[in-house]
């Protein structure tokens, strides 16, 4: 199979090679694709060492998959490119999660809206990922009426430009200008209550994208959604405080139950032992981690409940390649 990273020079270009590598996908011609200030750059898969190429130049050897993070722009430029030499893609950005033409695809949660007819198919949120994956069977069993989400996220969802101002900043760097600032503020011993850019409504873009996204996935668009979405100074992963109102009664137990048969969610839940997820925990890892599980006193059939996830992987490159195993399983794409 003739696969391609797009954005591969990036913080989740580079986890996604590693994923692929990982997870022994079959690659047997391998394309690294960035742009043209990285073309003719070594990347290393499967502890071989590749040349950055051109997209074109990718195009023209006609993949069978094509896996992209390099942001909107390029994906709506270039996705469909890939797709008219029958290349299947993925794309972790933004730009056609909300197409209705377009299937948003968290493979435990929905994988069965992916058909023969798709050859863009995107990649949803990280935040996205991680809240809805131990929400959707609990969706399935007790019927969500309302999800308040608080989200504190890392500065890895911000690439290497958010990661490399923390450390500047940790390094003791403190007059603004004179070191690499992707923020409008410091983020060392901060928090900054501002993803993407604001809407008229006074959410932001990062909050629309869970609210739209929340409805595509589980398709239901009567359940209420209101996030608020944080940056923290913090690499390891995205954490979450989710407050649930249910339609029906349940017990905490069952809760429980469910999330230990729910593949990809790891229950980390033990006050009396401080044992609690953290995201300094779920680096390198792929589960979405739940704990602090309790029942909301101030509403009926209310839970409130903390998970935690490495964006960078399962919020972005192992849902990607896990799609990309959706596919192959379906045989859309070739086995070797």
């Amino acid at each position: 199979m003739k696969v391609a990273v797009v954005g591969a020079t990036g913080l989740v270009g580079t986890r996604m090679m590693e994923v692929l590598a990982e997870r022994n996908f079959p690659v047997t011609e391998f394309f690294p694709v960035a742009s043209e200030r990285s073309v003719g750059k070594e990347v290393t898969f499967k502890g071989e060492k590749y040349k950055v190429m051109s997209a074109d130049e990718a195009i023209a050897r006609q993949p069978d998959l094509a896996i992209f993070s390099a942001g909107g722009g390029v994906s709506r430029d270039l996705a469909p490119r890939f797709a008219e030499v029958g290349c299947r893609v993925v794309d972790n950005s933004s730009y056609w999660r909300m197409d209705p033409t377009k299937k948003l695809v968290v493979p435990e949660i929905n994988a069965d809206v992916i058909s023969a007819d798709d050859f863009i198919i995107a990649n949803p949120n990280c935040s996205t990922i991680q809240m809805l994956l131990p929400i959707a069977p609990l969706h399935k069993r007790y019927g969500i009426k309302r999800i308040v989400v608080s989200t504190y996220q890392s500065v890895t969802g911000s690439g290497h430009k958010g990661v490399a101002q923390m450390e500047a900043e940790r390094a003791g760097a403190t007059e603004w200008g004179t070191y690499p600032a992707y923020y409008n503020y410091p983020i060392d011993q901060n928090v900054i209550p501002h993803i993407d850019v604001f809407l008229e409504d006074g959410y932001t873009k990062e909050e629309r994208k869970m609210i739209d996204e929340t409805h595509k996935i589980l398709r239901d668009e009567k359940i209420g959604v209101s996030p608020t979405t944080a940056r923290v100074p913090v690499i390891g992963g995205h954490s979450e405080s989710v407050n649930l109102e249910f339609e029906r009664p349940f017990e905490l137990q069952d809760i429980r139950d469910i999330w230990n048969r729910t593949p990809g969610v790891t229950v980390c839940d033990d006050p009396s032992r401080n044992i609690y997820p953290m995201p300094r925990y779920a680096l390198g890892k792929d589960d979405v981690f739940v704990g602090r599980l309790r029942r909301d006193p101030s509403v009926e059939n209310g839970l409130n409940f903390w998970c935690v996830s490495d964006n960078i992987r399962k919020g972005a490159a192992t849902n990607a390649v896990q799609i990309a195993e959706v596919l192959v399983d379906k045989g859309f794409l070739p086995r070797y």
